[in-house]
């Protein structure tokens, strides 16, 4: 079966994955941005957003490139998708990254109201899914075939795969900065009686990159992908 994957999700030293008072001009709240410094100069971001060939390489890079990787799907929240919240007003809001996202591949997006598909150039392609993280990781899996699926943000959405023991590996990219508030990631959960342990840490100047995954529930062990 494929792997749910967390890829290149940032926190900040205090545990934050979002600063206060999202909004569209601050779309990851209050010094949000400052989480993902170590990933703009990177090559995979400069390609992928860009579509530029140029940028960093190095073990930040690394990490960015291997979270695009045997991807054949993506699951996000509402968050993640844009700033409007209830019922959608109108169908013109089509995610921040412009006509050509930067998935190539169908996404998933977690919402209490239904919406038709959006096709998207590259590619990409959001479903919106009302019945929850089970029925999106289903469809996810079903479109990504034997590939992995990806999931994204926000905090909230990745709590909810968390509590269901449903994510298979977690990348933390820490962040050397402090938001001081805003949406921490682990808030009410215990990884470890949830089965989950760290099996890699690497430290660059940017951040502090730490993989976790979930152990094999027959031999108590990480699962290797």
């Amino acid at each position: 079966m494929s792997q749910l994957r967390v890829e290149s999700f940032t926190i900040s030293l205090d545990g934050f994955g979002a600063g206060l008072n999202q909004s569209l001009d601050n779309p990851l709240g209050i010094g949000g941005r400052s989480l993902h410094c170590w990933v703009f100069g990177t090559r995979t971001f400069q390609q992928r957003l860009f579509g530029k060939d140029e940028g960093s390489t190095g073990v930040d890079d690394d990490f960015a490139a291997r979270g695009f990787q045997n991807i054949g799907a993506w699951i996000m929240g509402r968050n993640m998708f844009g700033p409007i919240r209830g019922p959608w007003p109108d169908e013109s809001w089509k995610g921040w990254w412009g006509d050509n996202p930067p998935y190539h591949c169908p996404v998933f997006v977690l919402t209490h109201h239904p919406r038709a598909s959006i096709q998207m150039q590259g590619g990409t392609v959001f479903h919106f899914v009302t019945g929850g993280v089970h029925e999106a990781l289903r469809r996810a899996r079903e479109a990504a075939g034997e590939k992995d699926v990806r999931l994204g943000g926000g905090v909230a959405t990745i709590q909810q795969f968390l509590r269901e023991t449903l994510i298979d590996e977690l990348h933390l990219a820490v962040s050397p900065v402090l938001l001081g508030s805003g949406e921490r990631l682990f808030d009410g959960l215990d990884l470890i009686n949830l089965g989950y342990e760290c099996v890699e840490h690497v430290g660059t100047p940017n951040a502090a990159h730490v993989v976790i995954r979930k152990k094999s529930a027959d031999t108590g062990t990480s699962q290797v992908q």
